[in-house]
């Protein structure tokens, strides 16, 4: 005996299935569409530098941002008292615990996916010229709904500890819930 199917049970598997080949990979996501490029930036030390000069850097946005104008950034460059150049997290300097930094022992080319796990969100991170380092964003909101951390890889190009400046290359993978860290179109 045959036991009829209901008609939504059918809608349920048709909408489904065309979930599935909207998000076009074996990820879940939609299709990446921004592509990754690398950038120069520059950075001046929170402390000792006019409040015009930007200290902070947003990865949603790829920008500079003055720290006494938002706290809509992901990290922080300042030179302590002793001279260390350091990146601040968010919670580094009472945020909250939202962004963070990863060290890496690897060039800026070789870091092709940021890491899962590792990262330093409450403390600085000293870095010097040739620091590699992977970024985890604040958590941003993607338009499909789902909540995600969004990453970049920057390597210091130059610490200018008498104009305490910091000059460094970034890319950004701005594609909601992907961490390849590649020039490109990602596709994880």
């Amino acid at each position: 005996m045959r036991f009829p199917r209901p008609p939504f049970a059918a809608l349920g598997t048709l909408a489904a299935l065309a979930a599935l080949a909207a998000c076009g990979n074996s990820t879940g996501l939609p299709p990446a569409h921004v592509v990754n490029v690398v950038d120069t930036v520059s950075l001046y030390a929170l402390d000792g530098t006019p409040l015009t000069a930007p200290s902070a850097y947003d990865v949603e946005t790829l920008r500079t941002v003055r720290t006494d104008v938002t706290t809509a950034y992901d990290f922080i460059f300042n030179i302590d008292g002793a001279g260390r150049a350091l990146l601040l997290p968010t919670g580094a300097v009472g945020l909250g615990k939202q962004s963070a930094i990863l060290v890496q022992s690897t060039s800026f080319d070789a870091v092709t996916d940021a890491p899962t796990s590792g990262y330093a969100d409450s403390t600085a991170v000293e870095i010097d010229s040739g620091t590699v380092a992977v970024i985890r964003s604040r958590p941003t909101q993607c338009s499909f709904g789902a909540i995600v951390f969004l990453y970049a890889k920057i390597e210091v190009l130059k610490i200018d500890r008498v104009a305490r400046r910091l000059d460094f290359q970034i890319l950004a993978d701005l594609n909601c819930g992907y961490r390849e860290l590649r020039p490109g179109i990602p596709s994880r």
